[in-house]
């Protein structure tokens, strides 16, 4: 499938992903803070994910027959809810209680508070193994629903990710498809300067997994892999590493050395929106 257009839907994925990022801005924006380079980097995937791979109801979240999307990075949070405001799972008119009490998005993803949010994430490197879990549990139920987890470069540096890794293998896990962000960025630099080093592809390969590297912000290359990753026929976990750019699409913001977690000031949001906006796919 092109990435012109979404299967039923005249909108493009290009459209979609303006549209995440400019929600995912608008969000920061009430907390005047946030991990919004990670938002702005991810929403080409996170189109891809939810206009053109998953199978949900956005009516009903909880749908038995659904794809599951789980995200181990609770702190990327705002870039899934802006994903699911744009699913129309969430409704827009919510974004200004993005983090206030009270709020159905809180500002680190928990699964209680939000429908279309699956799991409470957080704790990093924990994701996978849940989602191990689930595909498992699906096999066995003789759903043909697959399980999507999201996570970070960061947590390959994290042993309970292995852990997961060598599982999934082990038990032949086809339904299950892991979507890697690989920003290099984490708290304190660059991930390739910590355990991860930008080879991780070949890595999940030596365990067994179907893996793919792709850009990360190049629709199309998204949508191939996403299609190939899903249609794969041999039995094993398939992994898809997507290399992207914090900050995408906000070209000042791009431009920063340290971007793991942004604080803007006021003056530069509507710059920041301003920006998109002159950029609006068709």
């Amino acid at each position: 499938m092109s990435s012109d257009t979404h299967a039923g839907s005249n909108v493009s994925l290009a459209r979609r992903a303006w549209a995440i990022r400019r929600h995912a801005l608008r969000m920061a924006e009430v907390q005047g803070q946030g991990y919004i380079g990670q938002a702005l980097g991810v929403a080409d995937v996170l189109a891809t994910s939810y206009f053109h791979a998953l199978t949900y109801d956005p009516k009903d979240p909880h749908w038995e027959g659904r794809d599951r999307f789980y995200l181990s990075i609770g702190h990327y949070a705002i870039a899934l809810y802006a994903a699911l405001i744009e699913a129309g799972i969430l409704p827009e008119n919510e974004i200004g209680t993005y983090g206030m009490d009270g709020s159905r998005m809180p500002m680190s993803g928990m699964a209680a508070y939000t429908p279309g949010m699956e799991i409470t994430g957080g704790s990093l490197g924990h994701g996978l193994g849940i989602a191990v879990g689930a595909a498992f549990g699906l096999k066995r139920k003789k759903s043909a629903a697959f399980v999507y987890n999201m996570m970070s470069d960061g947590e390959l540096g994290e042993g309970s990710t292995w852990e997961a890794v060598m599982a999934a293998s082990s038990h032949q896990l086809d339904n299950l498809i892991c979507i890697v962000d690989f920003n290099d960025q984490q708290a304190d630099g660059p991930t390739t300067a910590a355990l991860a080093k930008g080879d991780e592809a070949p890595k999940w390969a030596a365990f067994g997994w179907h893996a793919q590297e792709v850009d990360g912000n190049d629709l199309d290359a998204l949508v191939q892999a996403f299609d190939t990753a899903r249609d794969l026929p041999d039995p094993r976990p398939r992994v898809i590493v997507c290399k992207t750019q914090m900050c995408k699409g906000v070209p000042f913001l791009e431009e920063r050395e340290i971007t793991h977690f942004v604080r803007i000031e006021p003056s530069e949001w509507s710059r920041a929106i301003a920006h998109l906006d002159e950029q609006m796919p068709a």
